[in-house]
């Protein structure tokens, strides 16, 4: 039963990760990106600030980790969120969340780049297979490569902003608990969003048609993907690990595929379908190793 609980945990957890794709679409059809992620951080940020007070696991920032904390949130919320956004608003929910899924591929090699750690052949293979998955994706056999070349490269800036996260995460000093780095991470964001929102956003406030529709996914967004989904990844990764829980990272763009396809018509052709499986093989691939030996991995994306 216990098992149970864990991967149905996790599951979920991927699902919600998976639909944020969706709920974000919907949501940009109302707000301004940067308006957008604001929102959603102000929301995530009392939710996680409530649960950690009436816990009584609140703890405050070492004046000495407060230059980790702030370049962990440049990171991540703010450039992944700029990136990943900004991508959907020009391309499709399923290939935003193939791009995205690629984080635990690219992870080994900026570790390698910045920390010499070593990058395994089967990494190296499972990027390569990926890469042919995305190009897949994203070919249409009429038309050839018809996805908007800018909202790929801020998808990856998201990707490479995910993976930067993760090595300062290194920083981040053990006693700190997960939900403590994901409040501290989301509201010292805000001092990089508000000005942002100001600058790019706020001249466009008076034009906002808010919709039913767009406050729901709004709320979606914060309460089940920026917190639920969270505290599920973060209790799993506790049970089994860092590197068994990541396999299931490779859901994501499967079960955003289905979500696109069936809320929002995308279209799901059989050419697609290849690429996510083989891209989600690429992922299968590099993590294999690490996974049957038990090797530490650097966490999966942070959505």
């Amino acid at each position: 039963m216990q098992q149970v609980k864990l991967y149905g945990s996790i599951v979920l957890a991927m699902i919600f990760w998976s639909v944020s794709f969706i709920w974000t679409r919907i949501a940009i059809e109302t707000f301004q990106p940067v308006t957008l992620i604001t929102l959603r951080l102000i929301i995530a940020s009392l939710l996680l600030l409530s649960i950690s007070y009436f816990s009584g696991k609140l703890q405050k920032i070492r004046r000495e980790d407060l230059k980790w904390f702030f370049l962990l949130a440049f990171f991540e919320p703010y450039m992944y969120y700029i990136g990943e956004t900004y991508g959907l608003v020009r391309v499709e929910s399923t290939l935003a969340s193939v791009i995205v899924s690629t984080i635990p591929l690219f992870a080994p090699v900026l570790a390698f780049v910045l920390l010499r750690e070593k990058i395994g052949w089967m990494n190296v293979l499972g990027i390569l297979v990926s890469l042919a998955g995305v190009f897949l994706v994203i070919y249409e056999p009429s038309g050839g490569f018809t996805a908007d070349p800018v909202g790929i490269a801020l998808l990856f800036l998201a990707v490479f902003s995910a993976i930067s996260y993760t090595t300062v995460l290194r920083k981040i000093p053990a006693h700190y608990s997960t939900l403590n780095i994901i409040l501290y991470q989301s509201a010292i964001a805000l001092i990089y969003f508000v000005p942002t929102f100001f600058i790019t956003d706020f001249s466009t406030v008076t034009e906002i048609n808010v919709t039913t529709e767009a406050i729901t996914s709004l709320l979606m967004l914060s309460v089940f993907a920026s917190v639920i989904a969270f505290v599920l990844f973060a209790g799993v990764v506790r049970e089994i690990g860092v590197a068994r829980t990541n396999v299931f990272v490779n859901l994501i763009p499967v079960f955003t595929a289905i979500f696109a396809w069936w809320v929002l018509d995308e279209s799901l052709t059989w050419l697609k379908i290849t690429g996510i499986v083989i891209v989600v093989s690429g992922l299968f691939v590099s993590q294999l190793r690490k996974v049957r030996f038990g090797f530490k991995q650097i966490r999966g994306p942070e959505f």
